[in-house]
């Protein structure tokens, strides 16, 4: 697991708060190794579908999902409401964008294609309140998903919200020490096929590699070495059971897959 280290910035590994609500922050905080997975499909039912599977965390991709803003404030809405953790996987790390996704109530957001240290600080001051950000404040929305009130929401929200920063590509690799450093990230991901794509040309890595396998170990180091917990999407649970060896946080593929592998798997059967 992450070592915890002293460090004078409110944040997830500092945090006191106790909140029951927050399924992923308290099992990485209790050394536990949380099981995600990702939802790219816009549908309410599919959202508490998910959620009552045992995972702990469900990673709404706004980025290639087909989920726009309504769907993303619903699933939200869905998720935490069945005692699990909403995820907001971003566009990109613009204000607006960062904004919109925390106010839906959402327990962390990931940030895909970080590069540099800038990158993620704009991150971490877009996704916490002042004195620590330049989030604003405006909706009611958010304190919901936590169980609180907007109140006791504000005061809680930058040392519980969870921010995750994908390292997905040649000049994230090459930064990640830097960008773990930065105060406010709370946990490095590490975006498996894009990363291959970048570093190898192709997808997905084979798994010998050199040059892959080096990079992530790379940017499990970085993590380490910053006291930041760490995770990475695997394909399957057999993948999953290893990686929670190395990773804070597992993500076990998404809805999407999961409906098209079962189907082909029984087909198969159905016509043998």
């Amino acid at each position: 697991m992450a070592k915890q280290t002293t460090i004078n910035y409110t944040s997830a590994h500092s945090t006191d708060i106790q909140n029951p609500r927050l399924r992923i922050l308290n099992k990485l905080k209790n050394g536990e190794v949380p099981m995600l997975t990702f939802m790219a499909l816009p549908s309410v039912r599919m959202a508490q579908i998910v959620a009552l599977t045992g995972v702990d965390g469900i990673v709404i991709d706004c980025e290639h999902g087909n989920i726009g803003d309504d769907a993303m404030h619903n699933a939200v809405a869905a998720i935490s409401a069945l005692g699990v953790s909403p995820i907001i996987r971003i566009r990109g790390p613009a204000h607006d964008i960062i904004k919109r996704a925390l106010d839906t109530g959402a327990h962390g957001i990931m940030v895909p294609q970080i590069n540099t240290p800038d990158e993620a600080r704009q991150v971490v001051e877009s996704s916490k309140f002042p004195p620590q950000g330049m989030r604003g404040q405006g909706s009611a929305f958010p304190a919901i998903a936590h169980g609180l009130s907007t109140a006791e929401y504000m005061k809680s929200a930058n040392e519980t919200i969870l921010t995750m920063v994908q390292i997905e590509t040649c000049a994230g690799v090459e930064n990640v020490d830097s960008i773990a450093a930065v105060p406010g990230v709370d946990l490095v991901f590490v975006g498996p096929n894009d990363l291959a794509q970048s570093l190898l040309g192709y997808v997905p890595a084979r798994g010998d590699e050199a040059e892959f396998n080096n990079a992530i170990d790379k940017i499990i180091a970085a993590g380490r070495a910053h006291g930041k917990w760490v995770g990475r999407m695997v394909n399957d649970g057999v993948l999953a059971k290893e990686a929670k060896k190395r990773y804070d946080l597992v993500a076990i593929t998404g809805d999407t897959k999961a409906i098209q592998n079962w189907y082909v798997a029984e087909l198969k059967i159905a016509r043998s």
